[in-house]
């Protein structure tokens, strides 16, 4: 029942985030919920392997880079979810720096 709510609440998140910033849609509701699904099968796969290639650069920023980790996980989502598109790298950027202050938010009332 937590990881269905956990969807609910990255779907809603990413449509208000698509919504606020310029440079990302989302036709419908629908792929919202198919985003928040491919955004948690990557955080859960890819994104492990990417910080553990990356240490050494992670280590040297600071733990900057894991925003830039970010931002490659939402361009691979834009590349496999259809109706969900970003214009560029720093779209996908400031949509994983929304996404993720909503979805804390979201998280606190719910």
């Amino acid at each position: 029942m937590g990881f269905i709510v956990k969807l609910l609440i990255t779907a809603a998140a990413a449509m208000a985030a698509a919504y606020i910033l310029p440079g990302v849609t989302i036709d419908n509701l629908i792929t919202a919920l198919i985003l928040a699904l491919v955004l948690a099968v990557l955080n859960a796969i890819v994104k492990p392997v990417l910080v553990f290639l990356t240490i050494p650069v992670t280590i040297l920023t600071l733990g900057i880079f894991l925003l830039v980790i970010n931002a490659i996980i939402i361009l691979l989502a834009d590349y496999l979810v259809a109706g969900f598109d970003t214009s560029g790298f720093f779209a996908a950027l400031l949509f994983s720096l929304v996404l993720a202050i909503i979805e804390s938010i979201l998280d606190l009332i719910f």
